[in-house]
């Protein structure tokens, strides 16, 4: 099956380059999607123009692929979804929930000169951050893309409640099954609340598996297919 990868906020396709082959072994075809904004220079790139791109590598896909968001392109891939859901097999989250409508992408941190630049490791302290090593938090932050304000600030919109009949499988990597659950429950993810079929995958890894769990993770996505 064709699986479309969707890196979060200051990831560009290049973060999957651990993940691919090993879905490639396992009988797959891993297509990375390159978000305008996110690696190639961009910094008036909105979040339209990334739906876009990856309603266009779905549109190139043969059959229905699955798609597959990390972090905040949980809601990315949601989109798509809303936008294709005759033409998406399945969609995979990974480390995050997707917004409900009305909602701002990312609007997570400082705007600083029309972009979101990373942070620093501060607010990722604990669970998210646990499997990194120094030098691999070292090499992310300098590798890390300034995400455009237009896409971090802007709004999504939902319009097609087929997207409840997508199967969804939540990849659950620094939070476990049964929180993931509550929060479902509580009412915090109304989206995955009103979704017909929900699998909720435990993943021993933090908030970036692709760069310290790939294996493990291409072995979930594989499972996702099946």
């Amino acid at each position: 099956m064709n699986i479309l990868l969707i890196g979060g906020l200051w990831l560009d396709a290049s973060a999957w380059d651990d993940v691919v082959p090993e879905l490639e072994a396992l009988g797959h075809r891993a297509v990375p999607v390159a978000l305008p904004g996110q690696g190639d220079g961009s910094t008036s790139a909105t979040l339209d123009d990334q739906v876009a791109a990856v309603l266009a590598a779905i549109d190139a896909a043969s059959g229905r692929p699955l798609v597959v968001g990390h972090s905040a392109a949980c809601t990315l891939a949601w989109l798509a979804a809303d936008a294709r859901p005759e033409r998406v097999a399945g969609v995979v989250q990974i480390g995050g929930f997707p917004w409900d409508d009305g909602k701002l992408y990312a609007d997570l941190f400082e705007i600083t000169g029309g972009v979101m630049p990373f942070p620093g490791w501060g607010p990722f302290e604990g669970p998210d951050s646990a499997d990194f090593s120094d030098a691999l938090k070292e090499t992310f932050a300098a590798r890390a893309v300034p995400v455009p304000e237009g896409v971090a600030r802007g709004v999504v919109h939902l319009t097609d409640e087929r997207r409840f009949d997508v199967p969804v499988t939540v990849v659950c990597p620094e939070f476990t099954p049964a929180q993931a659950q509550q929060w479902i429950d509580a009412g915090d993810v109304p989206e995955l609340a009103r979704a017909k079929h929900v699998d909720l995958v435990d993943l021993d890894a933090g908030h970036w598996p692709m760069f310290t769990r790939p294996k493990e993770l291409a072995a979930v996505l594989a499972a996702a297919v099946r």
